[in-house]
Formats: structure tokens, sequence, C-alpha cells
């Protein structure tokens, strides 16, 4: 089993950055794509962004490319997102996923492809 822990978030005014970290439990923390989501009240979680095993290979949803950069850290077990230029519309519950068992490469923004979530934490940007 693995677990997910997020931290980071906070309430900032529009323009302002933010990184939110997710912390994996496990020794296994390389074999897994990583992936951050996002859901707003009333509306379904959506992709932000992932990134491969190795961290070579990253994929954006529209609206976070060019403000938001994921990373990972596979010694410390940890996925990062820098989210820069902060937006009222970026007000959300960010969440990490985990998907076991991938190839080197493999990315994915379908939410339904992930294994583990963490619970979330909030991120409020007031205009």
């Amino acid at each position: 089993q693995v677990q997910l822990v997020e931290s980071g978030g906070g309430l900032v005014q529009a323009g302002d950055s933010l990184r939110l970290s997710c912390a994996t439990s496990g020794r296994t923390f390389n074999q897994f794509t990583m992936a951050w989501f996002r859901q707003a009240p009333g509306k379904e979680r959506e992709f932000v962004a992932t990134i491969s095993r190795s961290g070579s290979h990253t994929g954006y949803a529209d609206s976070a490319k060019g403000r938001f950069t994921i990373s990972r850290d596979n010694n410390g077990n940890t996925v990062y997102l820098q989210m820069n230029s902060l937006k009222p519309e970026d007000t959300a519950l960010y969440s990490c996923a985990a998907k076991k068992e991938t190839g080197f490469y493999y990315t994915s923004s379908e939410k339904t492809s992930y294994d583990y979530w963490g619970q979330g934490t909030q991120v409020t940007v007031s205009s």
C-alpha cells in the first residue's frame, strides 16, 4: 500500500506563487508515474500535470502550461508542483496520484488510470 500526503496549499493573492509537495511512503516511488489533479467546488476532478518515473517526461493541462512545473525527487520520495502567476480560477483542492508498474517514460492525464490518491491540499487564490 502506498500513502500520499500533500502539503503546501494556502490562501494567496492573484499573481502569487505556491509550491505543493506530495510525500509518499514505501521504497518503490521511482516505479510510479505521478500526477496532480484538482477539483473545484461543484466541478469534476481535472488533470493538472503528470511526470514519468525518471522525471524525463512531463505533461500539462492547457490551463497549467507556462505557469506550473511538476518535478520529482526520487531519493526523497516526493513530487512537487510549482505554481506561478496564480489566478482565482486555480482555486481548488489539489491532490496527487500515483500509478504503479508503469513504463519508464509513461505519463497519463486520465484520472481513472491512477491507483493511489492523497487527501489533497486546498489552494485558494483571491482576486
